[in-house]
C-alpha cells in the first residue's frame, strides 16, 4: 500500500487540482493562521478577488451606484463581483454570516467558478459554515507544519494548460465510483455532494499525474483531499470484517465478467483517509454541534441594531445597500452647510442642491426582545413548605408588572427524583394563579434536573428571539443526580456540570438561597454559572420581587 500524502505534498496536490478544474472542485478551504506559512500556500493560488464578511449585496450582485448617479444626474448601475467569472477569495471565513453563506452557496450551485475560504479560527468550536463546507471540495489544514521545512509551491502554468487540455478525455472507472460511494457510507459522510466532489477531484488529480485512467493511488490520494475532514469514523471501522465464504464449486465468481480489471479495496481507500484525519476532527465535529444547539436558529434575544424598526438611533454616514435606508432629513441637514461653497465651485453643477456621498446618512434602530424571566424553584421536602408561599407570590407580583415591560414568566419546579415545567413564558396572570394554587412540594432534592430543564427552557426562548434569565431559588441542598438515583455527591458533579454549560451558552442567571445561613454549595454553583448570588434567609415576597426586578434590569 502506497503511504499517504505528506502534508505538503496534500497541499501541493490540493493546489493542482484546484488549478486544472476549479469550477469542478467548486473551491479550497484553508485552514491555517495568519503568517508567512499560509501566505507561501496562497502564492500558489490562482488569481482571485478578495472579500471579507461584512460585504453587502451591491458590492456582490450589483446594483445603483448612489454615488455615479449623484455626479450625473442619471441613473447609473455596478457590476457585481459574482457577476464575473473569476474566483473569490473570502477572508477571515469563520466569521462568515449565514446569510453571506448561503447567498455564495447558490452562486456555487449556479454559474460560480470557485471559492477560497482562508479559516483563521483559533477555537475548536469555531469553523466554516456548513452552507460553504459542504461546498467546497479540498480541504487543507495547516496545523503541525513549519515555515522552514517547505518550498515554494509554484504549479508551472504549461503543466496546468497540458493538464486541462487532458481533462475531458481522462477516464473514471466504475469502480472508482463504487469505491468512493462505499467510502462515504463507512466514514457517515451525510453529505450527497461529498463524494461526486471527490470524483471531480480524481479526476482533476489524474490529469495533472498524466494518467489515462484514474488510477487507485490517484483515487486515494483524492480522498485524503475531499472526505478525510468530513469523516466520523465509527469504533467498528477498523475492524476487519468477517470474510465472504468461498463460493460453491458449480458457482461461477462474478468477477470473472471483469476480465483483468480489478475491484478498489474498499478497506484500502479506508486507511488511506484514516490516516489523512486531521487531529482532534472528532472532538471539532462535537463541539461544533454543541455550538450550534447553543447559538440556536437565531439571534440571542438581546438588544440588536438595525435599519428597519425599534428605538430610533442617531443616524450615521453610509453608503445605501442591503437593505440599509436614508436617512433623507440628516442627508439634508449634512449637506446644507456646504452648498454656498459647492455653488461657487468652477465645476460645480448647476444644481439648486448638490448632495454628495459623504452627505448620505443611513438611518438605525435599536430593537430589544421580549425578556423571559426562569424560576426554577426547589420544591422538595427541606424548602417547599417554608418557601413556596413566598415564590408564588414573587411570580404573582412579576407578572403584575409584565404588561408594561413586556417581561414573560416561566415556572419550573423540581422535588422526587426530577423536575417538572409548571408554566411555560407566559404573561397571563389569570393562568399563573391557577398553576400556582396547585404547586406540590415534599420529596428529594434534584437540583441538577432542574438547572437542566431551565437551561433547555432557556434556548428554546432564546430561538424565539427572547432574552432569558435564569432565577434559581433552592436551600443548596441537592441530594439527587440526574439519573435519579439518591446519590449526594453525584448530585452536586451533575449540578456544577449543567452549571458550566449554562455559563458556556452565555444565559444570565442568579442564585436566591433561601437556606437559615448561607450554604457554601450554593456560592460554589453560582461561580459555576458566572452568576450573581444573594442570600435571602428571611425574604417575603415583596423582597424576592425587588431582587429579581434589579437583576432584569441590570
Amino acid at each position: 500500500m502506497t503511504a499517504p500524502l505528506s502534508p505538503l505534498d496534500r497541499a501541493e496536490a490540493a493546489l493542482a487540482v484546484l488549478a486544472v478544474d476549479p469550477a469542478g472542485v467548486k473551491g479550497l478551504w484553508l485552514r491555517a493562521r495568519s503568517g508567512p506559512l499560509r501566505d507561501r500556500i496562497a502564492e500558489a493560488l490562482l488569481a482571485t478577488r478578495r472579500i471579507h464578511p461584512g460585504i453587502d449585496d451591491t458590492s456582490l450582485f450589483g446594483g445603483v451606484d448612489l454615488a455615479a448617479t449623484l455626479a450625473s444626474g442619471h441613473v447609473q448601475t455596478s457590476a457585481g463581483l459574482l457577476t464575473e467569472t473569476v474566483p473569490i477569495t473570502l477572508t477571515m471565513a469563520e466569521r462568515c454570516p449565514p446569510g453571506l453563506a448561503v447567498r455564495l452557496g447558490r452562486w456555487l450551485d449556479g454559474d460560480g467558478t470557485c471559492l477560497v475560504a482562508l479559516d483563521e479560527s483559533a477555537e475548536q468550536d469555531e469553523g466554516l459554515p456548513s452552507a460553504l463546507s459542504d461546498r467546497l471540495g479540498l480541504f487543507i489544514d495547516l496545523e503541525g507544519m513549519v515555515f522552514s521545512e517547505t518550498t515554494p509551491l509554484r504549479p508551472d502554468p504549461a503543466k496546468i494548460a497540458e493538464a486541462r487540455a487532458r481533462l475531458s478525455g481522462t477516464a473514471l472507472p466504475s469502480e472508482a465510483t463504487d469505491a468512493i460511494a462505499r467510502l462515504s457510507l463507512a466514514l457517515g459522510v451525510a453529505s450527497l455532494r461529498a463524494p461526486l466532489l471527490a470524483l471531480k477531484a480524481a479526476v482533476a488529480l489524474a490529469a495533472w499525474r498524466g494518467e489515462a485512467s484514474v488510477s487507485e493511488e490517484t483515487l486515494r490520494h483524492a480522498a485524503e483531499l475531499t472526505l478525510a475532514h468530513r469523516g466520523v469514523l465509527s469504533p467498528a471501522a477498523d475492524e476487519p470484517e468477517e470474510p465472504p465464504p468461498p463460493p460453491e464449486p458449480d458457482e461461477t465468481p462474478s468477477d470473472q465478467s471483469l476480465g483483468a480489471e480489478q475491484k478498489i479495496p474498499e478497506e484500502v481507500l479506508l486507511e488511506a483517509v484514516q490516516a489523512a484525519l486531521p487531529d482532534g476532527v472528532l472532538a471539532q465535529l462535537a463541539a461544533g454541534k454543541a455550538l450550534r444547539a447553543a447559538r440556536g436558529g437565531g439571534g440571542t434575544g438581546a438588544a440588536r441594531k438595525g435599519n428597519h424598526r425599534g428605538r430610533p438611533l442617531p443616524s450615521r454616514p453610509g453608503m445605501p445597500g442591503s437593505g440599509k435606508r436614508i436617512d433623507l432629513v440628516a442627508t439634508l441637514r449634512a449637506a446644507a452647510p456646504w452648498q454656498p461653497l459647492r455653488r461657487r465651485a468652477p465645476a460645480g453643477p448647476s444644481l439648486r442642491l448638490e448632495i454628495r456621498p459623504s452627505d448620505l446618512r443611513l438611518k438605525r434602530f435599536e430593537e430589544c426582545s421580549d425578556r423571559v424571566l426562569v424560576f426554577a424553584v426547589d420544591a422538595s421536602g427541606s424548602s417547599a413548605f417554608a418557601r413556596l408561599a413566598e415564590a408564588k407570590g414573587a411570580v404573582e407580583l412579576l407578572l403584575a408588572q409584565a404588561y408594561a415591560r413586556r417581561d414573560h414568566v416561566a415556572l419550573i419546579a423540581f422535588r422526587g427524583t426530577g423536575a417538572e415545567l409548571l408554566l411555560p413564558p407566559t404573561r397571563s396572570l389569570v393562568q399563573t394563579k391557577r398553576r400556582l394554587a396547585g404547586l406540590p412540594g415534599g420529596g428529594g432534592t434534584p437540583l441538577a434536573s432542574g438547572l437542566r430543564m431551565a437551561f433547555d427552557l432557556g434556548l428554546q426562548t432564546r430561538r424565539r428571539g427572547m432574552t432569558p434569565t435564569i432565577a434559581l431559588l433552592t436551600d443548596g441542598r441537592g441530594n439527587v443526580a440526574l439519573d435519579g438515583s439518591a446519590n449526594r455527591a453525584a448530585a452536586e458533579t451533575d449540578a456544577l456540570r449543567v452549571a458550566r454549560t449554562i455559563s458556556a451558552a452565555s444565559i444570565p442567571s442568579l442564585v436566591l438561597d433561601i437556606a437559615n445561613r448561607p450554604q457554601p454549595a450554593l456560592q460554589q454553583l453560582a461561580r459555576s454559572l458566572g452568576a450573581g448570588y444573594v442570600p435571602l434567609p428571611r425574604a417575603d415576597a415583596q423582597r424576592l420581587t425587588a431582587v429579581l426586578q434589579s437583576a432584569l434590569d441590570t
